[in-house]
Order: C-alpha cells, then structure tokens, then sequence
C-alpha cells in the first residue's frame, strides 16, 4: 500500500483538515473507498498507529480513508459544524477529484469505533444510496439520547441539542428513513461483553430487530480497547469487500 498524509481546505466545517489514505499498490482502478473513523480522543493517525491495519487490507483493491473527525460525532452540530456534510458529501468528493477512486454509492463503504461507530451509522444512514455499507465496533450508539455523557454536558448540548426521537441525529429513526426509500446499507455492529457501551449496542440491535430491518450484530470478549478494535476490523474488512463485490489479490 501507498501511504499519504492528506490536507485540505473544507469549506463546509470552515477549516483546514487531514485525512491518511492508503492506496493500493497493484491493480487497475478505479478503485472503491472505505472511510474509517476514530472515536472521541482520537485523530485521524490512530489507526494506523495502533492496529496492523496497512497489513489487513493488503492485496485488495481498495483505498482507505481515515479522516480527523476531531469531537463532531460526525453529524450535523445544533451549534456548530455540518460534520455529516462534511463526511458524507465533502470528503467524498475531495477523496474521488484527488485519487483514483470510483465514484458512485456502490463503491463507498464507511466504518469506525465508538465515537466513529456512531458516526459511521450516522453518515451512512444519513445519506442514503451514497454508502453501499457501514460498520460499527463498540458505537456509542445511543449518543444523542443516552445516559452516558461524552465529554463535558454543554459539548453534548452544542452537538446533539434536545433529545428529538425523529432528529437527523437518531439512528434508529436514520434506519426507518433509509430503509422506506429502499437505500438502506448493509449494516454490521458489534461489541465487547464487557465494553461500557455494550447496553447501546444491545438496545440498538433490539430496536433495529423490532423494526425489522436487517443487520448483522455479533458480541465477542472484550472491552473498549485496541486488543478488541485491531482483532475485529478484520472482520469488518471483509464485510465491506463482500458488499464492494471485491477479492484480495494475491
């Protein structure tokens, strides 16, 4: 894999950003995309700094993206940034302008952990028909409406506001949408037994069951660090290049 350090310009966030992109190193493009995000403390350099992630996605066609999503919970903030935009517009297009990269919802698939496991179900499902599928490990899934704060309460108030059930915020009312205008992506969730999110994690399954709408969700010994996130992103791996309809070369 070809490595690079990414900046650029947004002009929906009003900042300059980054993002590492791997590239392949062999095959023909254009090539699909899959956008993997960090959790809140994180930045954009954490995967590859903590997982063997170059190493996982060696032999297949298909860059990786991983951008600094910075404490946005990758949606569109009551009182700040269009991170959703940002993510599930902006970037894509930076990303297929720059790179030899394919260019359609069929070709794009986005994943992360906690903070970035909410967010990659928000981008997603968000914007339907841009993502052919979308991962979650450990997601904060309850983000907008849980128990649980996320840093300090006025951050939680700035980006999520009052509790909607219906808001662009909730996933569970994304899903309904997505799947009503019959763009829903090939979802997949999990989660450590022991992770402190595991009761988000199992309420959205509960909740994505009831409404039936399809989805994997799987459990697995853990908690909430990157022994458990370096182990399952392989998995979620070949979940994407199922959906992609891509093989590992070599």
């Amino acid at each position: 894999m070809a490595f690079i350090d990414f900046h650029f310009s947004s002009s929906v966030i009003g900042k300059q950003t980054a993002a590492y992109v791997l590239t392949p190193d062999s095959g023909k493009g254009p090539f699909p995309v899959f956008y993997l995000l960090h959790g809140l403390t994180d930045d954009h350099t954490i995967w590859l700094r903590r997982t063997r992630l170059e190493s996982y996605v060696a032999g297949l066609p298909l860059i990786v993206v991983m951008p600094d999503g910075h404490r946005s919970f990758y949606t569109t903030a009551e009182n700040g940034p269009d991170f959703a935009t940002h993510m599930g517009v902006e970037l894509p297009e930076k990303i297929e302008s720059t790179f030899h990269a394919r260019t359609n919802g069929k070709a794009r698939c986005i994943g992360g952990l906690s903070m970035g496991g909410y967010g990659a179900l928000r981008v997603a499902l968000g914007h339907p028909g841009r993502f052919v599928s979308a991962t979650s490990h450990s997601g904060a899934l309850e983000a907008d409406h849980g128990k649980r704060l996320f840093g300090p309460l006025y951050e939680k108030a700035r980006v999520f506001g009052e509790y909607r059930p219906n808001s662009g915020h909730n996933l569970l009312n994304l899903a309904k949408l997505a799947r009503k205008n019959n763009l829903l992506p090939k979802i997949r969730i999990d989660c450590g037994v022991d992770d402190f999110l595991i009761g988000e994690n199992r309420n959205y399954h509960a909740a994505l069951n009831k409404a039936k709408i399809p989805h994997e969700y799987e459990e697995f010994p853990g908690v909430h660090n990157w022994d458990y996130w370096d182990l399952h992103i392989r998995e979620a791996i070949e979940f994407h290049a199922k959906a992609l309809g891509i093989k590992r070369q070599g």
